[in-house]
Order: structure tokens, then C-alpha cells, then sequence
């Protein structure tokens, strides 16, 4: 397993990260000042975009993994990742869908609910969006200490 950065013609990757987040201008948003890192394994397995939003506070805007691989550890491997390419990281902060797999996920990667922006998704996207059958209204924020990384 090796993991890059990604510096040039990072919409290369657009396809995986679509999967994440289905709005291409809701990417265009934060792709270019963020940093991409795709996570290897004989071929792209996961992808994710890392914003620097203030002093020792970064924010995963995007993560995909791959769906054939997804639930095989590939997600958590590269978040625990960044905490090593960020040693400023006092927080890592995610905003997600509430609906129980992200937020499972995410609490088993280490974060813990911090607040709410509510009306996020039916406010910001051109279209009603729905994960596992449930409509996103709100995005749930979560925050991981980086010094548990």
C-alpha cells in the first residue's frame, strides 16, 4: 500500500471523488487549494481532499474509497495517514451526512461529534441528495484530536 500526494491535474481523480461528494462544483470549491492524496494498492483503492482551514485546524472535504473495496480498511488507513503529513494538526474536523454509516465510520476512525450546519445539503446542492436511502438536510461535523494520530 503506498500513498501520493497529488499535485498536478488533480481532476484526474474526479471520478472517485464524485462518489463522495455527486456535485462537481461543490469540488471545484476546494480542490484546487486542497491537498490530494490517493491511496495505492495495485491500482487507485481511495482518494481524499485535505483543506488547511485555520492554524493547526485541517479539514477532510472528501473522502472515496473505491465501492469493491470499501469496508477492507483502506478508508481509515489513509485518514490515520494524515496526521503524520500534518504534525501542526491539533484538529481534524468532517462534515458528513447523518445517517448512520458515515457517522459509524468516522466515529471508528476516531472522531466524535462536534456541531451541525444545518440545512447544509438542501441549501448548498442543485438537487435532493440521498445515502442509504435517507435525504441529507443537515451535515453532522466531526473532530478528531491530532494528538491521536
Amino acid at each position: 500500500m503506498e500513498i501520493k500526494e497529488i499535485t498536478a491535474d488533480k481532476k484526474a481523480h474526479l471520478d472517485l471523488l464524485l462518489l463522495a461528494d455527486e456535485q462537481e462544483d461543490m469540488i471545484d470549491r476546494y480542490l484546487s487549494r486542497g491537498d490530494m492524496f490517493v491511496l495505492f494498492d495495485r491500482g487507485v483503492k481511495a482518494e481524499c481532499v485535505v483543506t488547511k482551514e485555520a492554524d493547526g485546524v485541517y479539514e477532510l472535504k472528501n473522502i472515496a474509497v473505491a465501492p469493491a473495496f470499501q469496508r477492507k480498511g483502506y478508508g481509515k488507513a489513509l485518514i490515520d495517514s494524515l496526521f503524520s503529513r500534518y504534525p501542526d494538526c491539533e484538529k481534524m474536523l468532517v462534515g458528513t451526512g447523518d445517517v448512520p454509516s458515515s457517522l459509524g465510520f468516522y466515529h471508528a476512525c476516531g472522531f466524535k461529534e462536534a456541531y451541525r450546519v444545518e440545512r447544509f445539503f438542501t441549501d448548498n446542492y442543485d438537487h435532493p441528495m440521498f445515502e442509504d436511502g435517507v435525504q441529507l438536510v443537515d451535515m453532522v461535523y466531526l473532530a478528531r484530536s491530532g494528538l491521536l494520530g
